[in-house]
């Protein structure tokens, strides 16, 4: 008899998200003595799992395990496809322009001494390259999973954490050592545990990695564009979730008021406590204020909207035409000392590119402008001519 055994953590996981992991291992723990230990008719059996869990005792009797890990050389190149495998296929398919899309989203796997593409997302998209060679490339392995370690992550995330999730999400790498006996219970117990578990179960991969007072370190990096969709995906979500249970009172009172100083105030404090990521600012900014905004109950927001001879950012207006209107312009400046005159051009760009010009004809008559300006935790408000009658 031949066994084998995919993904046998993935109920652990489960369970541990859903209150009965206690229940799970004692479950697993059984099966296995039964399966493994006492069956006589066994000859061999392979297992496969992200994680390698001895805590629990789940392999309690098993004394001559192998066990290959993500850190071994052996057999490394065969947990994904090769950069030669992954151009032969696109080679047979016809696609090969597409490669450079495909390494980006797809390859930055470093198994043992190799590196590998994510097997699953590359079959994906070959299948859709297939059809249509300008295909867009998809975040396929998101579906395949709950991503709920990623989301207990960032919604419990410390300002530390906080921190080096950015760092991340930059590019940047973190160093920890490596820990691979650890269990779903201790993925929160000290910081680089948590690490850790995003590098085995495919979150994070190593870029490098030294030994030194007798334990192995990892420079740990976010592998590609696929992956990195899921923090971000993730973070707007938890973004969104916290700017709910927040009363944004004081900002609507500051900007009906023309109070630009306190606004900056109130969104720089909003600002210090999110997780950032600035790739992408300009959607990560523009989601942020949108959001905020959105929460009044007195105004509606419009965002990206046809006006004047281009694109005004949001328009926040009053659903009656004889209520208050609001226009405001987003920049993103390149060094914090820019901080000022980004705002001074946003401003401006409203009156250049005649964005008023929308919500007058429309009917409303109390305009106000304001330029904002964003380089990472820091913002600039500057309030222009109020424009009434």
């Amino acid at each position: 008899m031949v066994i084998l055994i995919d993904e046998y953590d993935v109920p652990l996981e489960n369970a541990y998200f859903r209150g009965f992991y206690g229940q799970m291992v004692d479950f697993i723990r059984s099966l296995f003595e039964s399966v493994l230990k006492t069956n006589v008719y066994l000859q061999f059996a392979v297992i496969t799992g992200c994680l390698r869990i001895s805590k629990e005792s789940i392999f309690t009797g098993l004394n001559h395990l192998k066990i290959i890990s993500v850190l071994d050389r052996q057999y490394s190149e065969y947990f994904g496809f090769t950069e030669q495998e992954v151009q032969r296929m696109m080679a047979d398919y016809g696609v090969e322009s597409r490669f450079t899309v495909m390494k980006e989203w797809y390859d930055g796997y470093m198994f043992g001494d190799r590196e590998v593409y994510n097997p699953w997302s590359v079959i994906n998209y070959l299948y859709d390259l297939r059809t249509n060679i300008d295909a867009f490339p998809r975040p396929y392995w998101v579906n395949t999973s709950s991503n709920d370690i990623i989301k207990d992550m960032v919604y419990k995330a410390d300002r530390e954490t906080k921190g080096h999730i950015e760092t991340l999400l930059e590019g940047g790498t973190l160093e920890v050592p490596v820990h691979e006996e650890i269990t779903y219970e201790d993925m929160h117990s000290r910081g680089g545990n948590l690490w850790n578990f995003l590098y085995f179960t495919g979150y994070l991969t190593k870029k490098s990695e030294s030994f030194r007072n007798s334990s192995i370190f990892l420079q740990l990096r976010i592998p590609n564009v696929e992956v990195k969709t899921i923090y971000q995906n993730t973070i707007m979500g938890w973004l969104r979730q916290t700017i709910e249970k927040q009363d944004f009172r004081d900002l609507y009172h500051a900007m009906e008021e023309g109070d630009a100083e306190k606004m900056q105030d109130i969104l720089g404090g909003l600002l210090f406590s999110t997780i950032s990521f600035y790739d992408s600012v300009e959607s990560f900014y523009h989601g942020f204020l949108a959001g905020i905004l959105s929460q009044s109950q007195d105004y509606l927001v419009k965002s990206n909207r046809e006006s004047g001879s281009g694109r005004s950012d949001l328009m926040v207006k009053s659903p009656s035409l004889r209520g208050r209107s609001f226009i405001l312009e987003l920049k993103i400046s390149e060094h914090i000392d820019n901080l000022g005159k980004d705002a001074d051009r946003a401003l401006e760009q409203i009156y250049e590119k005649k964005y008023r010009e929308k919500l007058r004809a429309e009917g409303y008559r109390k305009i106000d402008c304001y330029g904002i300006s964003f380089y990472r935790k820091d913002c600039e408000v500057r309030f222009g001519k109020r424009l009434e009658g």
